[in-house]
């Protein structure tokens, strides 16, 4: 089925769509986020030179966000003079971070061009808001709305507003999809992104699945990636140090080898750690033990700080749908590691 299809199939009305490659299924309701959204981040992602397939929509202020599970269509609304739909994505996932975190993570995907844009931002709507300010703009937690797969329309293509839009919503509006006006809002998305990302037909993969109890299994980037093994950690696996400034989000197996910006494929170490791990001077098992190669002490003639963790075992998230994937451990033990 392809994006045209599913387009069609919700403009019709219709709560299931079959072709041979599948099916669109919509449950009773099925939600969406329209947010409101500031025209100077929208521009600056529209014009960027190379669509970003993730973007950070970021709080000023930490206030949570259980709008929506994740996988569910994220819109972007610009509001007066607009007054329109400008794009939309999938909603990732939700995290309370610190402000230079969030632009290490995410750079010009927070929707300025340096960090000093998006502090002044925040000292902005802060200041607007009354909300305590503070010496150093970096130290400011922010609450990170992360959406993977974003599509930004030129002016021409915006989709006209939603009719239940009250001029008193502040951040945003939680939405049914599947029925009424919100229906209407993402076919005509969906339109748009046929004709004008062709490239981005994966989606039509995506919501044909939309309707699920997690709708979608959205592709984290890489910014998503490190806030996500960040926030399931908490430290380091091996060492236990949770100095954030110190540790670094690790692929088991690179992303440039196939490896996924996926938890299962993560692990938070300190950043000597990291890099010893990614050249195979270290490993961790599919029993979550801690190994150190002969060639780090033999090569190098040190090694003790490393060879004290050696047969530990390290430690990992609670949640089973968090943890290192043991096949990808295993993967790393016999591909990388020199043994």
């Amino acid at each position: 089925m392809s994006v045209r299809q599913v387009a069609l199939a919700l403009r019709q009305g219709r709560d299931r769509a079959s072709t041979p490659n599948g099916s669109l299924t919509l449950r009773a309701t099925t939600p969406g986020f329209i947010a409101n959204t500031d025209f100077g981040g929208f521009s600056h992602f529209l014009h960027r030179a190379e669509p970003p397939d993730e973007v950070h929509f970021w709080q000023p202020s930490p206030r949570g966000f259980k709008a929506i599970p994740p996988g569910a269509p994220f819109f972007f609304r610009l509001g007066a003079p607009h007054k329109a739909i400008a794009g939309f994505g999938f909603f990732a996932r939700y995290e309370r971070v610190p402000a230079w975190l969030a632009w290490e993570s995410f750079g010009d995907k927070n929707g300025t061009d340096t960090f000093a844009e998006m502090a002044a931002r925040i000292e902005t709507i802060r200041r607007r808001t009354g909300s305590t300010r503070l010496a150093r703009p970096q130290d400011y937690e922010v609450g990170c709305i992360m959406i993977s797969q974003p599509v930004f329309f030129p002016r021409g293509d915006w989709v006209a507003d939603y009719a239940e839009w009250h001029p008193r919503i502040q951040g945003g509006k939680t939405i049914d999809v599947a029925s009424g006006d919100g229906q209407r809002v993402l076919a005509e998305c969906l339109e748009r992104v046929a004709r004008l990302r062709p490239e981005a037909e994966p989606l039509a993969d995506e919501l044909r699945r939309c309707g699920a109890p997690r709708t979608v299994q959205p592709r984290l980037g890489q910014g998503t990636f490190r806030i996500a093994v960040t926030s399931a950690y908490g430290a380091c696996a091996v060492s236990g140090e949770h100095s954030l400034p110190a540790l670094e989000a690790a692929h088991v197996r690179p992303y440039a080898d196939g490896g996924a910006h996926a938890l299962p494929n993560g692990l938070l170490l300190r950043a000597d750690i990291h890099r010893l791990y990614d050249a195979g001077y270290v490993t961790v098992t599919p029993d979550h033990r801690f190994c150190v190669s002969r060639d780090l002490v033999e090569e190098f003639h040190n090694g003790r700080e490393y060879e004290r963790f050696a047969g530990h075992t390290i430690t990992v998230p609670n949640a089973l749908t968090d943890q290192p994937d043991p096949d990808l451990l295993e993967w790393h033990a016999a591909e990388v590691f020199r043994g």
